[in-house]
């Protein structure tokens, strides 16, 4: 059962936001490149994609948090399914996510070259379906809607979730505000700071050489 949800968009520090709340207990811990390793979740997620009922106890069995896309496109019926659980809000400057997101995620969505592996194949289907047509209308390459997207988002978060119940976070406040939130000790430990471009190359070049290594 999910006790936190993440409910910023990818490219707002998600990644270490994930780090963090694994360091604090509360993981597994949900997040798009977490499915790299588990291809079984991508069909379940397409077909939420596409507007089919969703067993979300199903789809979250064995994780304690979520973050990221796609579970943030469902927000909604997230927050509603477990109302228990906390909310945290990543924001980031519009623009500086823009370029951040149209420069990693959606480049590597949108490539039009083969996928190495059928898992970032359907990972590149699923992530369409979800993201770029379903949370952007498949307009994110226009800036002005996809940066308005990002903005309404987040308001309709801050004007529907209970204000006791959400954290507006940017991952560079560190641990105070987080740990304070979900009412736990600060670790003796640096915040994590993951997931900048060079990583998230980085971790798709690690999977497609583990995928093409011959086992024995």
């Amino acid at each position: 059962m999910l006790e936190v949800i993440g409910a910023g968009f990818g490219r707002t520090g998600t990644f270490s936001l994930k780090a963090a709340l694994e360091t604090l207990g509360f993981g597994p811990c949900h997040h798009m490149l977490g499915m790299l390793e588990r291809p079984e979740e991508i069909p379940l997620w397409q077909r939420a994609g596409e507007g089919a009922p969703t067993d979300w106890d199903r789809l979250y069995s064995g994780y304690r948090s979520s973050v990221d896309w796609p579970g943030v496109r469902f927000w909604r019926e997230l927050t509603t399914r477990y109302p228990k659980a906390k909310v945290v809000l990543t924001v980031r400057d519009p623009q500086r996510w823009y370029d951040s997101a149209r420069a990693t995620i959606h480049r590597a969505a949108m490539d039009p070259a083969p996928a190495p592996t059928p898992v970032i194949r359907d990972m590149k289907t699923m992530s369409r379906a979800v993201v770029w047509d379903g949370q952007f209308g498949g307009r994110f390459t226009d800036p002005d809607h996809a940066m308005r997207v990002f903005t309404e988002h987040n308001a309709a978060v801050r004007r529907e979730i209970d204000p006791d119940r959400l954290l507006v976070f940017e991952v560079a406040q560190g641990w105070e505000p987080l740990c304070r939130f979900l009412d736990v000790p600060v670790p003796d430990a640096p915040f994590p700071r993951s997931n900048d471009k060079d990583e998230f190359d980085s971790l798709l070049r690690e999977h497609v050489t583990d995928a093409m290594t011959p086992t024995t």
